[in-house]
């Protein structure tokens, strides 16, 4: 019989949204080609769609409709997808992977059906700054939830495994990162297409929040000339306090892009930038600072554990805003710095963060509750 396993948790393939559909697509696909009958649950959100299944590059789909916005739909979608996997798994002996726990109480479903299923806890996210008392509450409880009911842990990260031995028997958990593609070439056009000239800009990409600490490097970078630009991905609302702040903060040398999703586009403006500036405090493996060590971009990250452990010796230090200028400092007049820590970055990537690596971890772990 051909091994199968379902992947819920995450809007769909081919990724377009985030980290986890990502993984969801490089894994599933990895998986395909070594012989699994991978089938991936979808969001629809077209009001009047019912359920449907299609395939694409040898993933099957099945599309679940959600027939409201925001949080409403994707529970309905998880509703929906979990009842459809649990069901059908329980037919054919298929696992499940779901990824994410914001709502782990569903996973009772598949316990009850005794399907297996193994879930990727992501994130502390109750922990996060942006969620309300009331929303951390619910993230809280959901984690718990998913903690109990999930036959084993993923945690992207050792001090997330360690957080969640506070939960569960460490028996319970495999720790395994997100992975990258190693981008050795990219092309000009998508630089110079955006008035950018190869190597004369850093990259910052990541969600505008203060977790983020991007107001602190803007601020940064902003209190004298360096004769280099900050490149800045992600959509800035004046409306939104803290994102009018880092606008009203920067100086003509920081470069705001805005939202971009083309993957072949971002990766080109990583590859051809001086460095990546990574700014996040919390969370486990941050998929972008992976993406920014398998372009070996040299690496200037918040001092915390997280990204001490992701990129190790490809990276300098910094815990505020003089830090984040001594590191500018240190990296903008060394060439010989800057490509110590790229290759340090590539070293990093080829050891701990390749997809084929992260396949590997996960199709041991799938076939280990194959039933």
């Amino acid at each position: 019989m051909t091994p199968t396993v379902r992947m819920l948790g995450t809007r769909g393939v081919p990724a377009a949204h985030g980290g986890f559909e990502t993984a969801v697509e490089n894994i599933g696909l990895d998986l395909v080609d070594r012989g699994w009958r991978v089938i991936v649950y979808c969001q629809d959100d077209e009001p009047s769609a019912d359920l449907r299944l299609d395939t694409w590059k040898g993933i099957e789909r099945v599309h679940v409709p959600a027939r409201h916005d925001g949080p409403r739909g994707t529970i309905e979608f998880d509703v929906g997808a979990v009842r459809h996997a649990a069901r059908e798994a329980a037919e054919d002996g298929s696992v499940c992977v779901t990824f994410g726990y914001n709502t782990g109480a569903l996973n009772s479903v598949l316990r009850a059906r005794r399907v297996p299923n193994i879930i990727n806890m992501d994130g502390i996210e109750w922990k996060r700054a942006r969620w309300s008392g009331p929303e951390k509450a619910f993230l809280w409880t959901q984690e718990r939830a998913a903690c109990w009911l999930g036959d084993h842990l993923i945690a992207d990260h050792p001090e997330i495994a360690r957080h969640l031995a506070t939960r569960v028997s460490s028996e319970k958990i495999t720790t395994i990162a997100y992975g990258a593609p190693r981008v050795v070439d990219a092309p000009e056009w998508a630089v110079l297409d955006h008035g950018l000239e190869p190597g004369t800009y850093l990259t910052l990409i990541a969600r505008p929040v203060p977790e983020n600490s991007i107001l602190e490097v803007v601020r940064a970078f902003s209190s004298r000339r360096w004769g280099r630009k900050l490149v800045v991905l992600g959509s800035y609302d004046p409306a939104d306090d803290y994102q009018r702040a880092v606008l009203e903060a920067a100086s003509d040398e920081v470069v705001f892009l805005g939202a971009i999703y083309d993957t072949d586009i971002v990766s080109a403006l990583r590859f051809h930038s001086v460095a990546y500036v990574h700014g996040h405090q919390v969370g486990g493996t941050n998929p972008s600072l992976v993406e920014a060590l398998g372009c070996g971009n040299a690496v200037i990250a918040h001092d915390n554990r997280y990204n001490r452990w992701v990129a190790d010796s490809a990276a300098l230090y910094f815990s505020d805003e003089a830090g984040v200028v001594a590191a500018l400092e240190q990296l903008l007049s060394s060439t010989e710095l800057t490509s110590m820590l790229s290759a340090a970055a590539r070293a990093r990537h080829s050891a701990e963060f390749t997809w084929s690596r992260i396949t590997d971890q996960y199709e041991e772990l799938i076939r280990a509750h194959l039933r």
